[in-house]
């Protein structure tokens, strides 16, 4: 397989199950933990290397490495591998996604912009989620009439945070997840809520439906619930390890044990919450961009500068939202027609909000 993102908490979680099954790794994409790419061209020994800056190459341990964008499409393009694992951050993956369509390629998909911005032009037929919620909702999908769709959220490193502090909140609170380490910018997507409406949207593609929440349920134990005509609701429980979504989107079905069983004795109780938009601003325009799923590449957009500019200290962590929610504002009527759209689109926006 190629692994997108290799040196990332969903890349070294399939190389785990890549060790576990055997699997062979061709290539490896990686960004800038040279030290740790070292230690998986060590062990993996793949074909060809990938990664961000031209300045690192003769820091890595191969004799076939390069880097940039363009050598990630060549990487997949040249390959013999038939499955992409693309775990890359933000809108930078949605080329790698497009590409490994356009070859014919099975993409195990945890980099969510790519359907959040795309949606519309990315055959789903050779896609397989990695998004935990997703695989909930997939596992639980029967030939019965479904109502409605819910997926969970942790509620961030804010979730039990007084709201009048919220305001001077810093980066390094902003990071602190409590229920798990993930990298920075989905830490901080996570805290706006972001990352959920991210995933509402996803999943309106995945599944082809607008009738979908999302709640807070502070353990991470429950990822999905699905809401059948009849009034009865299955859920699906797993502790949290992205090693099974990722064994099912590689393997296509799995029969071993992957991870350890949730034991309810021992979990005691589980706590819900409601998602209140008093906490999460952006939670406002959920209803507006389900109903209008282009501006998924608005909210993206908006929201990868101001999380930038947040970890660049240079707005405070509310802005993060006002600035998504100026943006949705400002571009509530875009509509793309072709995947050229989608790369303009994203550069307007981009400018309106980098001012």
């Amino acid at each position: 397989m190629i692994i997108l993102g290799s040196t990332g908490s969903i890349g070294v979680n399939t190389l785990n199950v890549a060790r576990k099954f055997d699997l062979n790794v061709e290539v490896l994409v990686a960004g800038t933990n040279i030290k740790l790419l070292n230690e998986q061209i060590k062990e993996f020994n793949p074909k060809k290397v990938v990664i961000a800056n031209k300045e690192d190459i003769s820091n890595v341990n191969h004799l076939n490495v390069s880097s940039g964008e363009d050598e990630i499409l060549n990487a997949i393009e040249e390959s013999t591998s038939q499955t992409v694992v693309n775990s890359l951050v933000g809108f930078l993956g949605l080329k790698p996604t497009l590409k490994a369509i356009e070859c014919g390629k099975k993409i195990a998909l945890a980099n969510k912009e790519s359907l959040v911005v795309a949606g519309k032009f990315i055959d789903q037929s050779k896609l397989r989620p990695i998004d935990s919620e997703h695989f909930g909702l997939w596992y639980l999908v029967q030939d019965k009439k479904i109502n409605s769709m819910t997926i969970t959220a942790s509620g961030g490193s804010f979730r039990d945070y007084p709201l009048d502090k919220l305001k001077n909140v810093s980066i390094k609170e902003a990071l602190n997840h409590p229920n798990w380490s993930m990298g920075n910018k989905i830490t901080i997507d996570s805290a706006t809520m972001t990352n959920k409406m991210f995933e509402l949207v996803e999943a309106a593609w995945l599944f082809d439906t607008n009738k979908l929440d999302a709640i807070i349920e502070t353990k991470s134990l429950i990822h999905a619930l699905i809401n059948f005509e009849d009034g009865s609701s299955t859920a699906h429980i797993a502790n949290a390890s992205m090693q099974l979504p990722i064994a099912y989107a590689i393997l296509g079905k799995c029969d071993e044990q992957i991870l350890k069983p949730v034991d309810l004795l021992e979990v005691g109780n589980l706590e819900f919450k409601k998602i209140e938009s008093s906490r999460y601003p952006i939670w406002d325009i959920k209803d507006e961009v389900l109903n209008n799923l282009d501006l998924g590449v608005v909210l993206n957009a908006a929201n990868e500068v101001a999380v930038s500019k947040f970890l660049n200290s240079q707005i405070g962590f509310l802005d993060i939202s006002k600035i998504s929610l100026d943006a949705l504002n400002k571009f509530n009527n875009v509509s793309a027609k072709t995947i050229d759209d989608i790369f303009e689109i994203d550069k307007e926006v981009r400018a309106y909000c980098g001012t």
